[in-house]
């Protein structure tokens, strides 16, 4: 099952398997401008799905996934709700707007902050020690969350104030490192535990410049086209949707692997890693396109003597040039970014996705349309089994639908 939202205020669920819409959610009056699953335990200790939405109408509804029922709703907000974050090890789910707010499964309001700022608070990620990171504007406020006896509390831990622009996309990696990026091509790698900046990037376009002197990493050198839309990370590396393009940060070798500068038409708003090395990127074009991270080996270039001596085969240089081809060649791996898959169905903006693994993937366009995409060798092999199970219970007979 997912959900999908959009400016009209509308909720739907529906199945991820067949397409089959299950149920539409009235209760907003305004555009949604959050939504995050949440699971709550009844008197028998069963977990029950729902999900939270948060809209323009300055209200958060909690929703049954089960029924598509209302179960109850917010509406002491000051300003718009932007962003929402469970976090499970708490039993607590926090909303982020001019203030942040912290709330238990109940929907009681434990504890929240002064207000930030108009701007409001436009992401969130959890940190380890109770801790969570909120972008706002170009800032980034570490906040503590405490459970004491009289009650719960959250504090203002530090502010992070490296970043020259608004932090448009914000992900977690692990319980050691977090990554920010921002309006001007900025990526920054954090160390979640002191939050000091662990990344030392300078240019994603000249390699030359690759040196631990500098704290940040500037993404483009096009005020037009610098924008980090979004991010995504597994262990190894952080992907980001910069521009038009698809950059592949590694954090080991602390420098950009592979980059597909111009992999749409316009900007890239969301990606995903799949299985198998492979990404997952949607535009403001209306592509989906998949790609798959290669590797190639590239051998070292020899040095070449200079001079007429040299040319002809005589002098010294010559001799230590034969000495050094007798040695041999180092390799270096490289890796790129490979276009395997477009997906074509949408006429304007895919603003997002979301992958299903064997179920497939789901897309969202600003067309109005959600279009279900199922791999097709997949569904193919399905279709036979099918076929030959009902030719078995006819003994071979004539196959009947």
């Amino acid at each position: 099952m997912f959900a999908s939202a959009g400016d009209d205020g509308i909720i739907f669920l529906w199945n991820a398997q067949t397409g089959e819409k299950l149920f539409e959610l009235h209760g907003h009056t305004h555009k949604i401008t959050a939504i995050a699953p949440f699971s709550l335990s009844d008197a028998s200790g069963e977990n029950n799905q729902l999900i939270l939405t948060a809209s323009a109408d300055r209200t958060v509804i909690v929703w049954d996934c089960s029924s598509g029922k209302q179960i109850q709703k917010v509406s002491c907000f000051h300003s718009t709700v932007k962003c929402l974050t469970v976090l499970r090890r708490l039993d607590v789910w926090l909303s982020g707007g001019s203030d942040l707010c912290v709330w238990n499964q109940k929907l009681d309001l434990l504890c929240k902050t002064s207000h930030l700022t108009d701007a409001g608070i436009s992401a969130l990620v959890e940190l380890p020690k109770n801790c969570v990171a909120a972008a706002v504007g170009k800032e980034l406020i570490i906040f503590r969350l405490i459970d004491r006896p009289e009650g719960w509390n959250v504090l203002e831990v530090k502010r992070l104030v490296d970043h020259q622009d608004n932090i448009l996309s914000l992900v977690s990696v692990n319980d050691l490192t977090f990554v920010t990026g921002s309006h001007v091509g900025e990526l920054i790698v954090w160390d979640a535990l002191d939050w000091t900046k662990q990344a030392s990037e300078c240019s994603f376009w000249d390699s030359s410049l690759h040196t631990d002197a500098q704290p940040e990493i500037k993404l483009s050198q096009s005020p037009n086209e610098t924008s980090v839309q979004h991010l995504t990370s597994d262990e190894e590396c952080v992907f980001a949707a910069v521009g038009k393009g698809i950059y592949v940060y590694n954090f080991q070798m602390k420098h950009v692997i592979a980059c597909q500068k111009t992999a749409h038409d316009s900007s890239v708003l969301h990606i995903a890693k799949l299985p198998n090395r492979q990404l997952l990127s949607c535009s403001e074009d209306g592509s989906v396109r998949i790609w798959e991270l290669r590797e190639k080996q590239q051998l070292r270039a020899e040095p070449v003597p200079t001079g007429f001596f040299n040319m002809w085969g005589f002098g010294r240089a010559n001799k230590q040039a034969n000495q050094a081809a007798k040695k041999t060649q180092e390799n270096t791996t490289m890796y790129f970014l490979e276009l395997v898959g477009d997906l074509i169905g949408h006429s304007s903006a895919v603003q997002m996705f979301l992958y299903f693994g064997e179920l497939g993937l789901a897309t969202c366009s600003a067309d109005h349309l959600i279009i279900l995409w199922k791999n097709g060798e997949q569904e193919s092999r399905l279709r036979s089994v099918t076929l030959f199970q009902k030719l078995a219970q006819n003994g071979g007979s004539q196959l009947k639908f």
